[in-house]
């Protein structure tokens, strides 16, 4: 879904990618973009990274799977563990979809209940996505084991434990998505969860080894009993973690977390180079200046464009959001088809969200920066003279499914 025709405009967006290096895309018609959507926020340091690519190409001389464990991966876990606050042990899968259902599980295992808290995404498997719309196939009996509450409302967790007195096994969440934490509410679903003897679980795919090198948990301070990793731990190879309290991790031992695939030793030695970069090198730093340099330039040229009651922006330099209003008689999608349509003509890749990686520059800020003061006059003027239907060369998009506050 998230790299089909439901996000991309049929008939003036690229559908399929022919290579990638750097900040760079070039689609199957040859045509080169510079990308900001990162494969789903999934490579961090930027395609083809020289160090990575190094790292897999030295692993695959040796091979790729055994009919034994591979030290490497010992080598990986100690790493993390080095580097996020609360891992104590690790267990690795290959998505995030992996990860998130294993700490579920472990959660459940270790409180001996079965309804889960849920805020943010996490994932296709049953437990979760029969919470929103695409619950297509999805039992009724399993959709009612999880419920969810809204971020940064406190509340609204308060009253789930509320109607379920001791039934949840854990709460798991996004640390951030588009929203900062209000002061004190991490802390406060934290502190909720040591009262009423819920497993505290961060799902940190996007946010860990981005917001800082030890997470969202080292940036906010908040330390949970469990963590899952994914997409930017390993640069796009195919890997995920579940991470946390020893206690709780000592029951994979019994608990059933097995894969033909799991301990594939190229994504481990990706991993291992990624995490020593991030390590190393001022990644995080890079991140957070060329990305702060797009919510300012982009803050300013709304100001200058008067687009303020169009658009509006959110979320955290590395990875900050566009925000499209409604505006009579345009929906939001409506007017989101119609920037992603001359973003494409402009040879920029992205879906309302700008992901940095580290091989981004100042020329792809600047040329980002650039296709937004040639568009945003374009698309303030269409609303105001009611031809943004006419200016638009497909159908209007549709959403897909809402699962975050």
């Amino acid at each position: 879904f998230s790299k089909s025709r439901t996000q991309y405009p049929h008939g003036v967006s690229p559908f399929y990618a022919a290579r990638a290096e750097g900040s760079r895309l070039w689609d199957a018609d040859g045509n080169e973009y510079v990308d900001f959507v990162n494969a789903l926020c999934a490579v961090t340091l930027g395609y083809k990274d020289p160090d990575v690519d190094r790292a897999v190409r030295a692993q695959m001389e040796e091979g790729a799977l055994f009919t034994l464990p591979h030290p490497i991966e010992i080598e990986v876990a100690e790493k993390i563990c080095a580097m996020v606050p609360s891992a104590e042990m690790v267990r690795f899968g290959k998505n995030g979809s992996d990860a998130t259902s294993g700490a579920v599980r472990l959660a459940r295992a270790h409180t001996g209940r079965d309804l889960i808290a849920a805020c943010g995404y996490h994932g296709w498997q049953d437990w979760f996505i029969g919470t929103t719309a695409r619950n297509l196939g999805v039992p009724r009996a399993v959709s009612e084991l999880t419920h969810t509450f809204t971020y940064n409302d406190l509340g609204s967790l308060e009253d789930l434990f509320r109607q379920s007195p001791d039934q949840i096994a854990g709460v798991i969440m996004e640390p951030m998505n588009s929203t900062e934490p209000l002061p004190g509410f991490l802390e406060g679903v934290q502190a909720l969860c040591r009262e009423q003897g819920a497993v505290f679980i961060l799902d940190e795919m996007i946010t860990g080894f981005r917001f800082a090198r030890g997470g969202a948990q080292e940036l906010f301070g908040v330390t949970p009993d469990l963590a899952t990793f994914g997409k930017g731990l390993a640069n796009g190879y195919p890997l995920s973690a579940i991470a946390g309290r020893a206690d709780i991790m000592g029951l994979m031992e019994d608990v059933f977390f097995s894969f033909t695939m799991g301990g594939e030793t190229l994504s481990l030695a990706a991993a291992s180079a990624s995490l020593d970069k991030i390590s190393r090198e001022p990644v995080i730093e890079k991140l957070d200046t060329e990305g702060g340099r797009i919510i300012d330039g982009l803050q300013k040229l709304f100001s200058e464009h008067d687009v303020g009651h169009i658009f509006s922006l959110s979320g955290r330099p590395c990875w900050s959001f566009l925000g499209i209003a409604d505006v009579e008689p345009y929906s939001s999608w409506d007017i989101r088809t119609l920037l992603l349509q001359e973003m494409f003509s402009r040879n920029i890749l992205m879906l309302g969200t700008h992901n940095l990686s580290y091989a981004h520059t100042g020329d792809d800020v600047n040329a980002l920066l650039d296709a937004y003061d040639r568009i945003l006059p374009l698309i303030r003027d269409a609303i105001a003279t009611r031809s943004l239907a006419a200016k638009l060369r497909c159908e209007p998009l549709r959403p897909l499914f809402q699962v975050r506050e």
